[in-house]
C-alpha cells in the first residue's frame, strides 16, 4: 500500500486561528494528487479518531493548482489553554505520515 509520506513531497500541520488546526498536503505531481487527494483513507474519521474531533466539522479543500489539499478541524480546546501540547500545532502532522491511501 502507498502511505501519504510516498506520494507527498511536503506535509505540514500549524494553527489556523486560536480554534482551529489545519493540515497541509502537497503531492508531488498532479497525477499523484488527481489519485489521492480525496482517498478515503483522508476521511473526517481518520480526523476524529487520531485528533479526537468531531467528523462533522472536518473541512477537505482541494487545491488542484498547487496539488495539494488542506484539511481543517476544531481543536478540542482553544489555543494556549491548561490542556494545551503543541502550541503552533507543529507537530500534529506526524500521526498522519505513515496513513495508507487507496
Amino acid at each position: 500500500m502507498v502511505k501519504v509520506r510516498d506520494v507527498c513531497r511536503h506535509v505540514r500541520s500549524k494553527n489556523a486561528g486560536p480554534y482551529w488546526v489545519t493540515f497541509d498536503f502537497f503531492f508531488d505531481g498532479p497525477e499523484n494528487f488527481e489519485k489521492y487527494h480525496a482517498s478515503p483513507a483522508l476521511s473526517p474519521e481518520l480526523f476524529a479518531r487520531l485528533y479526537g474531533t468531531d467528523p462533522a466539522l472536518v473541512k477537505h479543500i482541494p487545491v488542484a493548482d498547487l496539488n495539494m489539499v488542506k484539511i481543517s478541524y476544531p481543536r478540542a480546546t482553544p489555543q494556549g489553554g491548561v490542556e494545551e501540547r503543541d502550541m503552533h500545532s507543529g507537530q500534529q502532522y506526524v500521526r498522519v505520515l505513515d496513513v495508507e491511501l487507496d
